[in-house]
Order: structure tokens, then C-alpha cells, then sequence
């Protein structure tokens, strides 16, 4: 497993080791022992999956109370994967890390909690797995929009199939403060 930092910290890429071979491919998807020598939480406590269409946009969210870290992938097609840091105080507050994930190379990604999440599907069809650090809690769920001109997410050509609910939240500016996490101290 080849763990790389980002330009935000705590938003982590996670490449595995995968043996190809005539008969397909096998990789460790998971394993306690190394998220731990990385600082990586190894306590997921809900997995989902979501399969979408082309030109599916989910997101921007994330929770308050009940705060989520998640590692997501794509076990197939290929999507668009973007955090937002939107903990106040942060020195990267406001801006974005994204990663193309696929079932061609299995990056992992790793949100940690304070930041909004998304993602838009680039291929015919996608199926998005993901693990939380905590259970959802839909009374808790709050989001951005997606296009927010002033995060200016490069989210790709395509029209954007984007969810009634999602097309009306707000943009971060617009947020009132005490609906968005504070940035905890960072080692």
C-alpha cells in the first residue's frame, strides 16, 4: 500500500499493491495494520454503495454533529472524487483536493471529518463504495453546492445530473458558521 498526502492535510490517496496476472488481478482492499502505521482511523462503523449513471453529481455534504471520515473507492467505471476543507479556521478552508478513482488502479481516497463530499461519474455507470468513522444521521446532513464559484471545483465537461435537494444548498459563503466544523489542531 503506497500512501500519499495531499495539498490538505489529513486528505489522503491510497494506492494498493495489485498482482496482475492471466487470471485477473488481487489486492488488499483493506488491512488494520497498515492504516494504523499510516495514522489512518481503522473504525468503520457503516459501509454503502452507490451505483449511478453517467453524469451523476452527488454532493456537496457532510455532517456537524456526527462528523464523518470516509474512505471511498470505485469498484467499477470511474468517477470524480472531491473534498472540500470547510473547517473554520483552517488554513486550507474553502479549498479543494480531488482524485479520479476507477476499477483500473483501486486509489482509495480518505476524507477526514470537517469536509464536504462529492462526486461526479465520468463513466457509462459507477459503483462508489465508501466506509464512515461514523453512522449517517440524515437530520444531521447539511451541504454545499456543488458549483460554488467561489471553491471553483473543476468537475469536468457533461451535464451534471444533480438531485433536487442538492441543487438548493447554499454556497459556503453563504453558510451560516455555526452550521460548519471548527478545524482542530493539526500535528
Amino acid at each position: 500500500m503506497k500512501v500519499i498526502n495531499t495539498s490538505i492535510f489529513g486528505v489522503i490517496k491510497i494506492q494498493p499493491k495489485v498482482h496482475l496476472d492471466q487470471r485477473g488481478y488481487f489486492f488488499e482492499s483493506f488491512k488494520t495494520t497498515d492504516f494504523l502505521s499510516h495514522g489512518l482511523p481503522t473504525s468503520f462503523v457503516q459501509e454503502n454503495q452507490a451505483k449511478s449513471a453517467k453524469g451523476v453529481l452527488r454532493g456537496l455534504h457532510y455532517q456537524l454533529k456526527y462528523p464523518q471520515g470516509k474512505l471511498v473507492w470505485v469498484s467499477k467505471g470511474k468517477v470524480l472524487d472531491v473534498a472540500v476543507d470547510i473547517r473554520q479556521n483552517s488554513p486550507t478552508f474553502g479549498q479543494y483536493e480531488s482524485a479520479v478513482l476507477d476499477d483500473e488502479d483501486h486509489t482509495r481516497f480518505y476524507i477526514p471529518p470537517g469536509f464536504a463530499h462529492g462526486y461526479f461519474v465520468i463513466s457509462d455507470s459507477a459503483i462508489f463504495q465508501y466506509k464512515c468513522t461514523e453512522i449517517y444521521h440524515p437530520e444531521d446532513e447539511y451541504g454545499i453546492h456543488w458549483d460554488d464559484t467561489d471553491i471553483g471545483i473543476a468537475w469536468g465537461n457533461g451535464d451534471k445530473l444533480v438531485s433536487e435537494k442538492d441543487k438548493i444548498l447554499s454556497n459556503l459563503k453563504d453558510i451560516n458558521s455555526k452550521l460548519l466544523p471548527m478545524c482542530k489542531e493539526e500535528n
